[in-house]
């Protein structure tokens, strides 16, 4: 029987660097197999081959046996092949179904293509009868803004199958899932392997490979190094295959916390467009050479809360306080002129300018100071001078600092927005997931830049869906649940499991905590 997947010395090259280099890659149908690699070393431009996104420049691929070359998705989607990327592909303001027939809508027999009515009955029941047959259950007509994280990664799976995939594509899936989430999307692939489907899996939380994986593939600078069963293997052996180094712990030990207060946060209350409060009377305190960590499933009012720190969200309530100063109706711009430094949610939407260059991407938020600037004009010299400082201590793998920042990998993306808030001498800190999508080198090198900066009193606000993260460098948890902070946790004493009960609502608030009411962090 041939291999599902069949990449043979796939190269491709871009301006300065080859992000492939004669990589073979085989697939059995009916597996799980991983790749794993650092950030940079080619996965996701071997994945955008795979699914038609863009062309090798030499190599061969075949699919169940047949030598295939796809100039579209299209023509991947044809063969068998869907993609669930990294990054949310849906529609907020669209149905789970208008979302899984978007680009393919089927019409009611007889009716025109132009024009035409889509027979969205059909389309539901067709729906239905892949959900059951692979274990997905979805409501067709819930809004797709009103579903839970792993609700949508559900939507996303049940998208590429309703189309007829039995080759799925998963970049970084567990990304912002809780334990939980994890172990439920893990129970819908095996059920989809037990049915026959295909799945490339690609992370970069080694446990999880280990746990779901039967073959995993390390890719180290575009060149395939090994292929093992995942049962001869261990984490760190795994890390070293793909960084040459052991596998990194986020543990922090010994505390640095002052006195002095950095940052006070009392009552704060944001309130949506519908008036409705989505943060709700929170309140703490961060102390210089503390890191406070927020838990909460993504959607608890976690980014309205970040909103309101940065200053692009107005407080209906409450006050904000950055060393005693009230800031709460400073502007964006003042408020960075003041110290706080903030690495964004999503890097792409906040956190760069895509088609912009390096150097101009390394002076966001700092364009009015040194050395970004000299008086009213922008220092060209001084900003690529800081570009390149950033580039060398943060490890962001570019030929230079003129390239734009499209053509860096998402972990070379995340590591530039790193340098650039750590560079900027802050004294408050806000940490939104600093470590998605970065390889496990990156992550120690993350780690220990936080807890440098931390033994050196930055204060920190750190929010993170890697729980063991939140855990391992928190000194003080809180819990965020449908906007409020509904729990005080000490991470010496929580695990993952337990983190993920109080944020989806299901712990019992009288074991191992105390609630936001009993205990605040001032």
């Amino acid at each position: 029987m041939p291999a599902a997947i069949e990449l043979i010395g796939i190269t491709k090259r871009f301006p300065g660097v080859i992000a492939n280099d004669n990589i073979n890659f085989t697939v059995q149908e009916g597996e799980i197999h991983a790749i794993c690699g650092e950030n940079g070393a080619g996965k996701s431009t071997l994945m955008k081959i795979l699914y038609g996104m863009q062309p090798a420049d030499e190599g061969v691929m075949r699919v169940n046996g047949e030598e295939v070359v796809f100039r579209s998705p299209t023509d991947a989607i044809e063969k068998g092949i869907g993609m669930v990327h990294q990054h949310s592909m849906l529609a907020d303001y669209l149905t789970v179904l208008e979302n899984v027939i978007l680009g393919s809508e089927p019409l009611k027999h007889g009716a025109l293509k132009a024009g035409g009515v889509i027979d969205f009955a059909g389309a539901s029941e067709h729906l239905h009868e892949v959900g059951e047959a692979y274990g997905l259950t979805v409501h067709p007509n819930d809004l797709v803004e009103t579903l839970e994280v792993g609700e949508r990664q559900r939507v996303e799976i049940i998208k590429v199958l309703y189309r007829g995939a039995k080759i799925l594509i998963l970049d970084e899936p567990t990304a912002v899932l809780v334990p939980q989430e994890v172990e439920g999307l893990f129970r819908n692939l095996r059920e989809l392997k037990q049915d026959g489907s295909t799945i490339i899996f690609i992370d970069h939380k080694l446990q999880e490979v280990l746990e779901i994986a039967d073959t995993i593939t390390v890719i180290r600078r575009g060149k395939t190094v090994a292929t093992v069963a995942a049962d001869s293997v261990t984490a760190s052996d795994l890390a070293e295959l793909m960084v040459g180094s052991e596998l990194p712990t986020p543990d922090t030990t010994g505390s640095t916390i002052t006195d002095v207060v950095a940052v006070d946060v009392a009552g704060v209350t944001v309130l949506n467009e519908d008036e409705r409060p989505v943060v709700n009377d929170v309140s703490f305190s961060i102390r210089k050479g503390e890191i406070l960590g927020i838990a909460g499933i993504e959607g608890n009012g976690q980014s309205e809360l970040i909103d309101a720190l940065i200053g692009v969200q107005a407080i209906t309530g409450g006050k904000i306080e950055l060393l005693g100063e009230d800031m709460a109706k400073w502007s964006v711009r003042k408020r960075r002129e003041n110290g706080m430094a903030y690495v964004p949610q999503d890097r792409h939407t906040e956190g760069l300018l895509l088609t912009a260059p390096l150097w101009e991407n390394a002076a966001l938020g700092y364009q009015t100071m040194a050395p970004f600037s000299k008086g009213p004009w922008i220092d060209r010299a001084g900003s690529r001078e800081r570009t390149d400082e950033i580039r060398e201590i943060f490890d962001v793998r570019s030929p230079n600092a003129e390239i734009s920042a499209h053509a860096l990998s998402g972990g070379n993306q995340q590591k530039l927005i790193i340098g650039r808030e750590m560079t900027s001498n802050p004294k408050f800190l806000i940490a939104a997931h600093p470590t998605r999508g970065i390889d496990v080198g990156a992550q120690a090198d993350v780690w220990n830049k936080l807890r440098d900066a931390r033994a050196a009193g930055l204060a920190t606000l750190l929010i993170s869906a890697d729980l063991d993260e939140l855990i391992g460098l928190s000194d003080t948890i809180m819990v965020m649940f449908h906007g409020s902070l509904v729990a005080t946790l000490d991470p010496a004493n929580v695990t993952p499991r337990e983190l993920g009960k109080y944020m989806t609502g299901a712990a019992d608030k009288n074991d191992g905590a105390e609630t936001a009411e009993s205990e605040t962090i001032s």
